[in-house]
């Protein structure tokens, strides 16, 4: 085997390693090979949802009567057409969208992750850039996903563009992960400070991204619909590539263009939940008791048209059929994965077992795993995974088996490490592994972000084996306490050099999380 693997046309090696996979001596040829599996299905998964793909398959222009036409509503142009964006794969979806509209397209602004450009450039993604003298404005900022002054400056910016419309234009949204980030518009007396702070706590708590939504909604002049009210009454076209579970396009970006239907009392109930009520600034309070006698925040939104483009499901299907070419049975477990990471590797580990002893003739079958999995299911509000189905389709399985699920679970910070979900998830079944019955199978498990950025890291997620603590005790490192400090990736740059770090650099496109669990007898 060579010492890396292809990467996507444009893909950065952003990690402090000299190989984006490693292969030590001490690895097996069949964990060499489920190295491969896995990153070819993380690459098909990411590649499918490129902004370019999407567009071209929604957006159609007939030149000759300047008819525009989404999906299955057509709308006219003249010269008419105005453009806005936020978020982590806006840059590539203004660039094809510049490209498939410029005749009519007089202005545009879009507030795009720091540094992506410049990745952008650097990988030659050519595609992804704005062409030279575009009418579109590019503000960069958020960076490591947090809103600040430069992200500030887009929004007025963005603001001040929809304010100016009138019932002959057509402003085009485009959404992606990354958004609420990226366009930051707190209400006075709030500061972008206070608002910053409040998150933070949140996120540290394990709060959600839809109860994180529903703060930044309650808190913002553009989201929660503010952007579709600046904009009215001009016609509003939204194109949403879905970063949250389900797609909902309320909580997508926190829903510029999605009246809110959350009240002060929902936002209470969140805060309550975290204990966070009694060190609200006085700001906060303000604004959250003037909300619901607020005399515009309740419009509606009959004159915006959104429309989800893609989401983490495209993704997913992508790479069961990646898996299947490669020989795997492939089954997709789940597309609203979600919940504490500690919780979602027993999940993982106790599917593992189930697995090995519905196949094993070695091992005596008891109920215990499968009773437990199915406790966790429910825990865990997996919904659409059906435990029955699932394990009925392993028992037909012919050769390896590929589970494949999409979401977001949360971190609960205790410490002050360097780390995200996707790399502590993965270091948490690596444990839950090690301590497993599963000596007679190969597997992998993979947790990666398709954005190319797990937290305020270099790395997109990590991979793992069962024999990734064996490995951690021979370099003196320990696992415990690194997840104890939520310390994940200084761990995995330390060990062998950092080779199991998944390294990809920004992608341009984000669609939450890809998990993969391979298993192969030995």
């Amino acid at each position: 085997m060579a010492t890396t693997l292809r990467i996507l046309p444009g893909f950065a090696r952003a990690c402090p390693t000299a190989v984006l996979w490693g292969s030590p001596a001490s690895w097996s040829a069949s964990n060499v090979a489920l190295v491969e599996h896995a990153w070819k299905m993380f690459e098909g998964a990411v590649g499918v949802v490129m902004p370019g793909p999407m567009l071209h398959q929604v957006l159609a222009l007939d030149t000759e009567t300047g008819q525009l036409k989404v999906r299955d509503r057509n709308f006219q142009l003249h010269h008419n057409l105005y453009l806005v964006g936020f978020g982590k794969a806006v840059l590539g979806m203004a660039a094809v969208t510049e490209e498939l509209l410029s005749e009519h397209l007089v202005q545009g602004v879009i507030s795009v992750p720091k540094g992506i450009q410049e990745a952008m450039e650097h990988t030659n993604m050519k595609e992804m850039l704005l062409k030279p003298k575009s009418r579109i404005q590019v503000f960069e900022g958020a960076k490591d996903n947090l809103p600040d002054g430069n992200a500030q400056q887009a929004a007025l910016a963005i603001r001040d563009l929809a304010e100016k419309l009138t019932a002959d234009d057509l402003l085009l949204v485009l959404i992606s992960g990354g958004g609420s980030a990226l366009l930051p518009a707190p209400i006075p007396p709030v500061t972008l400070e206070e608002k910053q702070l409040l998150t933070k706590m949140l996120a540290a708590s394990g709060a959600t991204i839809q109860e994180l939504n529903t703060i930044r909604k309650a808190l913002s002049h553009l989201k929660g619909g503010g952007l579709a009210r600046a904009a009215y009454p001009a016609q509003v076209v939204s194109l949403i590539l879905s970063d949250v579970v389900g797609d909902p396009v309320d909580i997508i970006a926190s829903g510029p263009t999605v009246a809110s239907d959350h009240t002060v009392q929902d936002c209470l109930h969140i805060l309550s939940r975290y204990d966070l009520r009694g060190v609200l600034p006085r700001s906060i309070k303000t604004v959250l008791s003037q909300a619901d006698s607020d005399p515009h925040g309740r419009s509606g939104c009959g004159h915006v048209l959104n429309v989800i483009i893609g989401s983490n499901s495209l993704a997913l299907a992508e790479a069961q059929h990646r898996a299947e070419a490669l020989g795997y049975q492939a089954l997709i477990l789940s597309r609203v994965m979600q919940g504490e990471v500690g919780r979602v590797a027993r999940f993982y580990r106790l599917l593992a077992q189930a697995v090995c002893v519905r196949l094993s003739s070695k091992v005596m079958r008891t109920n215990k795993e499968e009773d437990e999995l199915q406790d966790l299911i429910e825990e865990l509000r997996l919904s659409d995974l059906k435990l029955k189905e699932v394990l009925e389709a392993v028992e037909r399985a012919k050769g390896p088996i590929c589970f494949l699920a999409g979401g977001e679970p949360t971190v609960r910070l205790q410490g002050s490490g360097k780390g995200g979900r996707n790399q502590e998830l993965a270091l948490r079944v690596a444990v839950e592994l090690s301590g497993s019955t599963i000596s007679d199978w190969g597997a992998l498990f993979l947790s990666g972000g398709t954005d190319g950025q797990d937290g305020p890291t270099e790395a997109a997620g990590a991979w793992v084996t069962p024999g990734l603590a064996t490995e951690a005790a021979v370099e003196d490192l320990d696992i415990m306490a690194s997840l104890a400090n939520n310390d994940s990736n200084t761990f995995f740059r330390r060990l062998k050099g950092g080779v199991h770090l998944l390294c990809t650099g920004l992608t341009g496109t984000n669609v939450m999380d890809i998990h993969l669990l391979l298993l192969r007898p030995c």
